[in-house]
């Protein structure tokens, strides 16, 4: 089945967009027997390259928060940065809701139910968001002022995935404490790992943001990484071969939960009635090469104090093959549905405790009903 292009809006005739415009089509639906569901897989290719910005208004604004949250994280207490974050995040409130919240209500209720309130969720979304935006300043600045206590859960059985000497797969949520916290995490219990990363990985897409911008947070993000493993779209193949080397070595790697960046993803039942969109990638690296997979969420649990990271297997279930490199193509899918499902059951027990801290939410309507519409938050590792 084909469907129709994703990316196109009321405007694409007037001004071509800066995203990507993308064909995708169902690879296949994946029954799960022992789940009494199934597991949709799609691919996408690029038809319209978006046309890359070399500035943009977003740029200018991301530049003065950068250098306001330098002076805070560094003339401040930290007690003062919380309360700071929340006020920021005020000054915007009304364009937010304008222009994001009805789809995010939608959103959030399809998976947590009707009872919840999404209104100050929304608002503590906001101000997560900008505690994240703070926090590469409070790297570089702080020092020994400030010295967050990081509680790591599922370390044990991490480590016994590495001593079988078969590699290990962390397939990040899409947190505001992740993106640092979880690799300062690891890295103080002394696991070296490789983060896959998009090329304009950070707070900007454009060419000033790539230069400018986004480098400070990269900088920051590296002091807790054995290395980076940066992919293009273009460049699959190559990506492909280090992720599958640094498994073969026994390394670990960790892979953010989006699906903007490969060229297939997944879609399973979420929640109350919603629809969540899952990256193939880590599933079929880990049925391919027999690495153990595992789930990761990091959590705020006192801003800028107290930091929760927890990591916990995954399970393909009883279809899981002996020998994953004798799999065929359809052995290779059941695989992955497995995983899959697994992953999307630990997002969603995670998703519960701090819903307001996750980045990225899908919908209460399938991707075949909704061709124009894509997931909500889409920031990569």
């Amino acid at each position: 089945m084909r469907l129709p292009w994703l990316g196109n809006s009321r405007k694409a005739s007037r001004q071509p967009s800066s995203s990507d415009i993308y064909q995708t089509e169902i690879i296949a639906d994946v029954p799960v027997p022992e789940r009494d569901e199934s597991v949709r897989f799609f691919s996408r290719k690029v038809v319209r390259p978006g046309k890359l910005r070399g500035f943009s208004n977003r740029d200018l604004r991301e530049s003065l928060l950068s250098c306001f949250y330098l002076g805070v994280a560094a003339m401040l207490p930290v007690s003062w940065w919380g309360p700071i974050c929340g006020w920021v995040s005020r000054l915007r409130r009304r364009r937010h809701f304008r222009k994001e919240f009805a789809r995010y209500d939608v959103a959030v209720k399809a998976v947590l139910g009707d009872a919840v309130d999404t209104r100050s969720m929304f608002e503590a979304q906001l101000a997560a968001v900008h505690r994240r935006r703070l926090m590469p300043a409070a790297h570089l600045v702080a020092g020994w002022r400030w010295s967050p206590a990081i509680r790591l859960e599922g370390l044990e059985g991490l480590r016994q995935a590495v001593r079988n000497g078969r590699g290990a797969i962390l397939w990040c949520d899409q947190f505001t404490a992740q993106t640092i916290m979880g690799k300062r995490a690891l890295h103080e219990a002394g696991v070296d790992a490789h983060q896959v990363s998009a090329q304009f990985h950070g707070f900007s897409p454009s060419k000033f943001g790539f230069r400018v911008i986004n480098p400070p947070l990269v900088n920051v993000e590296n002091r807790f990484l054995k290395s980076r493993i940066v992919f293009e779209r273009t460049d699959a193949y190559q990506v492909t071969t280090r992720i599958q080397k640094t498994l073969k070595a026994n390394g670990v790697v960790l892979m953010t939960n989006t699906i903007y960046a490969g060229s297939a993803f997944t879609e399973a039942a979420m929640g109350e009635r919603g629809w969540t969109h899952l990256a193939s990638a880590p599933a079929n690296f880990a049925a391919r090469a027999g690495a153990a997979l595992f789930h990761m969420a990091t959590i705020e649990t006192v801003p800028f104090r107290q930091y929760r990271a927890i990591v916990s297997e995954l399970s393909a279930g009883p279809q899981a093959p002996a020998s994953p490199t004798k799999d065929t193509t359809a052995k290779n899918l059941a695989v992955q549905a497995g995983y899959i499902l697994s992953k999307r059951d630990h997002m969603l027990e995670t998703l519960k405790l701090c819903p307001e801290q996750m980045m990225a939410w899908s919908s209460a309507v399938r991707l075949t009903e909704r061709p124009a519409e894509a997931s909500i938050g889409n920031d990569g590792a």
